[in-house]
């Protein structure tokens, strides 16, 4: 039976970046939202602990001490991860899962997700990243550019994302604030290389983070962003784009959100009389007590692989293997993109250029790779991005103490180049997660079982991109060209996508245009769990549009009493 005082309009599982999208977007239409988050609270400026802290604040220097190391392999190959950033990360051993093969799943347990954690480079996908999976043969998105365009305008908008118009069809433009600046050394490497290779584009990066705030901005209680990069701890002037400092306070705003904490998912509950999802089963993180939520419609943003796992454990008489699970699709086709790649080098540069503050992008090449016809050994292709920086000299062999040693290491060495790539991975149906049938989480939850590897097209993929970068660094006047396989595991890109795939077919898909489920059309899922393939651009812009464009929809169908 239904309690009232648990009837919502809308549920929304997850506040991460499309979580938080929903949010708004559900509220500010007038629904009573309810948001389900299986964490802590964190609200916007109040819960940084670390934001403003110094180096020498910190009992280990902003390190990582054994312990953390010993206790969480997994997320202590994150970039992000130290001793200033360790409360929002899951911790290894209190959220066990299933490595059938080697995968490292980066997990943010609390309101705003990895939206506080998130690397915040933001491109929105071209007509090609839509059009090539048909072409190619792996897939088919029952969208177009076109579809999605207004609605990439609608969150770029609201959420301020720097960037220069660059026309370019391959890297489509959008609303943008003013771009950061490539420093002295890029600008010099950008016309070296587009001088030379005719078919790339090198452009300043795309990212969440307010250089000129716009009024908008102003209203959300944000400010422009300081080039820190301290992001990982919260930001505090609201400098970049997350669902702590932007579109959870907004939907607050509205009177119609309800935020539950320390809330686990167990399942979506689903009715056999009306054919559709009911509410939401619910366990308390913390007391281990069940709690039945219900809603008209349900938007699942539990991050891609959970959002899988709680579909899956979602079972009824209807639905044996999983909602919406008629052709055992669910927890397959699951995709990532490939960092393996990279390259350093150095630069005889100017010695008397630096450059401002901590920039939180860098300079990047659309993919430049099988984009109009195939014309290589492998599908598809990678995003590149490098960046040139200054050393502190190297200090220590310099004699002496105080005044002199302190003057001696606080020279600049010379200049240095990074680049790496960031691959587009062919979906799999053998690249998949399933429910464990023997282990379970200390919620009764079956733990999830992970088997997602790499393939030849990725290591061919890879291996073009070492080549063919090295030869743009040789190009731009760069030595020392030294080219490097990181071997990491699928999952540290944290970039996973699919499992519950959009489509046409509900023989061939789990979702249809609109992010509804095919069989239970009141469960929509927006995450990155909807992608039928992943690009070269990072995904977290396309996850916001989708997300609005879906929630949008729902409003409406729901209020034509459609769904």
């Amino acid at each position: 039976m239904s309690n009232s005082n648990h009837q919502y309009d809308a549920i929304v599982i997850g506040s991460g970046i499309s979580g938080g999208w929903a949010a708004k977007e559900l509220c500010e239409k007038g629904l009573k939202t309810l948001v389900l988050e299986r964490g802590k609270d964190v609200v916007h400026l109040k819960d940084y602990p670390t934001a403003t802290k110094q180096p020498w604040e910190f009992p280990h220097r902003k390190g990582k001490t054994l312990a953390m190391r010993k206790d969480n392999p997994v997320v202590d190959r994150c970039y992000a991860y130290d001793e200033t950033t360790e409360h929002f990360f899951v911790k290894d051993k209190e959220h066990p899962y299933v490595q059938e093969k080697p995968y490292d799943w980066i997990r943010g347990y609390q309101v705003g997700g990895k939206s506080l954690l998130w690397a915040r480079q933001t491109q929105r996908w071209s007509k090609y990243d839509f059009e090539g999976p048909s072409r190619d043969g792996f897939g088919n998105w029952p969208i177009t550019y076109d579809d999605l365009a207004p609605w990439y305008t609608h969150v770029e908008f609201f959420a301020g994302i720097s960037g220069n118009y660059d026309k370019l069809d391959t890297l489509p433009d959008g609303h943008f604030l003013p771009a950061w600046e490539m420093n002295d050394v890029e600008k010099k490497m950008q016309k070296a290389i587009m001088g030379k290779f005719t078919d790339r584009n090198v452009v300043q990066g795309r990212c969440a983070h307010l250089t000129k705030p716009e009024p908008i901005h102003i209203e959300q209680g944000r400010n422009q962003c300081q080039a820190r990069s301290m992001c990982e701890r919260g930001c505090p002037f609201g400098g970049y784009f997350s669902s702590n400092s932007s579109t959870i306070p907004w939907a607050q705003k509205t009177g119609n959100l309800t935020i539950q904490t320390h809330a686990v998912v167990h399942s979506i509950i689903y009715d056999e009389a009306t054919q559709k999802a009911s509410g939401v089963r619910v366990i308390d993180a913390i007391t281990k007590k069940a709690t039945e939520y219900f809603a008209k419609i349900i938007f699942v943003n539990a991050a891609t692989l959970n959002t899988n796992l709680i579909l899956l454990n979602s079972t009824s008489k209807r639905f044996p293997n999983g909602l919406g699970n008629d052709n055992g699709l669910l927890g397959k086709y699951i995709a990532f993109h490939n960092y393996r790649g990279s390259l350093s080098a150095s630069y005889d540069g100017p010695l008397d250029s630096y450059y401002y503050g901590r920039r939180p992008t860098q300079p990047m090449m659309p993919n430049f790779r099988n984009v109009h016809q195939q014309e290589t050994d492998f599908l598809r292709g990678y995003m590149t991005f490098f960046g040139a920086g200054r050393a502190n000299a190297d200090g220590s062999n310099t004699d002496g103490i105080g005044g002199a040693y302190k003057d001696a290491i606080g020279e600049l060495g010379g200049w240095y180049v990074s680049m790496m790539m960031q691959g587009e991975t062919i979906p799999k149906e053998t690249n998949h997660v399933r429910l464990s049938t023997e282990l379970k989480d200390e919620w009764g939850i079956p733990q999830l079982v992970t088997s997602i590897d790499y393939d030849e097209n990725d290591l061919k993929s890879m291996k073009d991109f070492l080549e063919q970068g090295a030869a743009m660094l040789d190009a731009a006047g760069c030595k020392n060209i030294v080219a490097n396989d990181s071997k990491q595991a699928p999952g540290l890109d944290i970039h996973e996508m699919g499992g519950v795939r959009m489509g046409k077919d509900p023989k061939t898909s789990l979702l249809n245009e609109w992010n509804q489920m095919h069989y239970c059309k009141n469960v929509f899922v927006t995450d990155g769990a909807c992608m039928v393939s992943t690009s070269t651009q990072n995904p977290s812009l396309t996850f916001m549009a989708i997300t609005a464009r879906a929630a949008n929809y729902a409003v409406e169908a729901l209020k034509k009493g459609e769904i």
